[in-house]
């Protein structure tokens, strides 16, 4: 199951819907799309309901732990001859 995380969404659609097209002559026209949409971002968003819980996070950093402890072992293991 695949997670789509607030940060990704939001640069996601910064993406999307201020800076393309990316027909910029110079970065203070990059300077005001952002904050045109900065603006209208904030006059319309709306608070959303987190699902990630403290057990998700748990079950997270379990994952992530096994799967370093994995590659760790891998790396050590010296290679046949």
């Amino acid at each position: 199951m695949q997670r789509s995380y607030p940060t990704r969404s939001t640069f996601s659609a910064v993406q999307r819907k201020a800076l393309s097209p990316n027909d910029f002559t110079d970065l203070t026209e990059v300077r005001d799309r952002l904050r045109a949409f900065e603006d209208r971002y904030n006059a319309t968003a709306q608070p959303f309901q987190w699902r990630f819980t403290t057990s998700d996070l748990d079950d997270l950093l379990a994952r992530l732990d096994r799967h370093t402890a994995d590659h760790h072992e891998e790396s050590s293991v010296a290679p046949a001859a």
